[in-house]
């Protein structure tokens, strides 16, 4: 493969990741917003429910010390290409570059399990509806 296909590739997985990562933040925020702004939409089940799946998978991987399979195969890609590439998560190398933010593995397993709560309490809180209203 050519060496700007697989830097195309690579960018294609680091925008699906950055996706995903603004689902999982994003969505708690939208969840509680629409709690107060009475928006029935963020009741709708299946869309909690991928939420939920979503920010437990990440939370059960800082448990485990597993590096995100979306980041693991972005490193790849780029490697492959012959760019250098970034250690450590993805959460933790972006912050690190746009905020010049550094902390131990162990305080993100603290901060994703904390925030996994907050997500697990929403489906209590905001509790979903079985069938979205008409």
């Amino acid at each position: 493969m050519s060496e700007p296909l697989l830097l195309l590739m690579a960018d294609v997985v680091l925008v699906l990741h950055v996706i995903f990562v603004a689902f999982v933040v994003l969505g708690l925020l939208v969840i509680y917003l629409g709690y107060f702004c009475q928006w029935q939409w963020v009741r709708h089940k299946v869309w909690r429910i991928a939420h939920l799946a979503a920010v437990g998978y990440v939370v059960v991987q800082s448990w485990l010390g597993l590096v995100c399979p979306l980041t693991v195969w972005e490193r790849a890609l780029r490697e492959k290409a012959g760019e250098v590439t970034y250690a450590g998560s993805f959460i933790q190398h972006w912050l690190h570059r746009l905020l010049f933010f550094e902390a131990p593995d162990w305080a993100f397993v603290l901060v994703y399990s904390v925030f996994g709560s907050l997500v697990l309490a929403s489906w209590f809180v905001v509790r979903p509806h079985k069938h979205m209203r008409q």
